[in-house]
């Protein structure tokens, strides 16, 4: 478990760059025995590897999609949270639909996420991306992303743009407008 909790934090640490490293046999079954054990608790958000996930990275049903990769641990995820639930919120009937693509630890969902959302109130459609193979996945969400987050990926059927990096209020509705207007 400690190598597979490594590999996390170097991969998904805020803002920080770093290089996701090999994951032993050993760290494989502790985290399959994670994800067992998590998926039994039933977990109130859907868990997705990203081989079921990715289809949400490419839907075409007319929306602009803002999809946030954060998680409760990053201190700039938690601060940039409350811009993403007022844009969920007021821009609905732009067409706009926020997802909060959760990157916490299978160890945190019950005792960490779940409260930490109940508590927030956050209306945003929340998931968990569950999928230990960060050097395959990441690339595919965009080939120049090294991991860190708060990273979101704002997308409609005409554009799409990755952003890695935290965002303002106002700085997230004027990407979100390049996309409307």
């Amino acid at each position: 478990m400690v190598v597979w909790v490594s590999t996390l934090f170097m991969l998904a640490s805020c803002g920080k760059k770093a290089k996701a490293q090999e994951t032993t046999d050993t760290a494989k079954v502790e985290t399959e025995a994670l994800q067992t054990e998590a998926s039994s608790a039933k977990v109130k958000f859907p868990v997705y590897d990203f081989e079921s996930f990715e289809s949400m990275l490419h839907l075409q049903d007319g929306k602009t999609y803002v999809i946030n990769f954060w998680a409760t641990w990053c201190k700039p995820c938690i601060e940039e949270m409350p811009y993403f639930e007022q844009v969920n919120a007021e821009r609905a009937t732009d067409g706009v639909e926020v997802i909060l693509v959760s990157l916490d630890m299978p160890s945190m969902w019950k005792s960490r996420l779940e409260p930490f959302v109940e508590k927030k109130g956050l209306k945003s459609k929340v998931v968990i991306l569950d999928d230990p193979k960060q050097n395959d996945w990441i690339p595919k969400i965009n080939e120049d992303w090294d991991g860190g987050i708060p990273a979101t990926l704002i997308y409609n059927k005409n554009k799409r743009e990755f952003y890695g990096h935290g965002f303002t209020y106002d700085e997230l509705n004027t990407e979100l407008n390049k996309f409307i207007n």
